[in-house]
């Protein structure tokens, strides 16, 4: 960083340097750095720390992320409200491990009253893995699917959905045996979450922005008996704190 210089006594000096170091895409920082830094750029929109190494999107375009990105919002938000017990996030900071503060595109978790894995600390960020993390990624060469994966896998986020946009899928992965496997359809073409009964997503119709579809099968299994199950689980366990 170049720094402004001034005359004083008729001699040239140097300004002083900003007290905090603005974010720069590549930085390699310490996770309480990286924060003291994001923090005092409040008009920045998103940063991360993946593997302590800095990242910062590039603007967002509609087509290729804001209209999907909005897409699976409406599915975890419309599941989340049908499910006490859970709660849901949008771009949220996740403190995971002391190299990584990934920002997830979408989040759904179990609340820590429940028995959820992750919680929320007193400065009010998530801390821990979230069950699901969703990312809206533009092709399977995103870090999405390489850096942030090994991550993810690596700090237990039990499933893990990727949008491919550009290659036209969704991969939705679950953790198997400390790997991620791919979760695969079942007869009629959807996918069923394992750690949140209910959740059912018709990606033919996501993908092709039917969102009336998609809406009308989580509908489905948000009236399907093992949902009626899993809300019966959360409540007795939030009897018992």
């Amino acid at each position: 960083m170049e720094l402004e210089t001034g005359i004083h006594e008729g001699k040239p000096t140097m300004a002083t340097p900003p007290k905090i170091i603005p974010l720069e895409p590549g930085d390699r920082l310490t996770r309480s750095e990286f924060e003291r830094r994001y923090e005092a750029m409040p008009r920045l929109k998103k940063a991360e720390l993946i593997e302590g190494r800095v990242y910062m999107p590039s603007p967002v375009h509609f087509q290729s992320h804001g209209k999907p990105h909005s897409q699976m919002v409406a599915w975890v938000v419309t599941y989340a409200t049908a499910t006490p017990g859970t709660s849901y996030g949008d771009n949220a900071t996740v403190r995971m491990d002391a190299d990584n503060e990934p920002q997830p595109d979408v989040l759904l978790r179990i609340d820590e009253t429940v028995g959820g894995r992750s919680s929320i600390s007193k400065d009010d960020y998530i801390e821990g893995a979230p069950e699901l993390i969703i990312e809206i990624a533009s092709s399977s060469a995103s870090y999405d699917l390489n850096e942030k994966l090994h991550v993810y896998r690596r700090n237990g986020v039990c499933e893990y959905i990727v949008w491919q946009v550009y290659d036209g899928r969704i991969d939705w992965f679950v953790l198997e045996a400390e790997k991620y496997v791919m979760l695969q359809p079942g007869d009629d073409g959807l996918v069923r979450s394992r750690v949140f009964p209910g959740l059912w997503l018709d990606v033919d119709a996501m993908l092709k922005c039917n969102m009336q579809k998609v809406l009308s099968i989580l509908q489905i299994g948000v009236a399907s008996s093992e949902h009626e199950e899993f809300i019966k689980q959360l409540s007795e366990a939030s009897k018992k704190i």
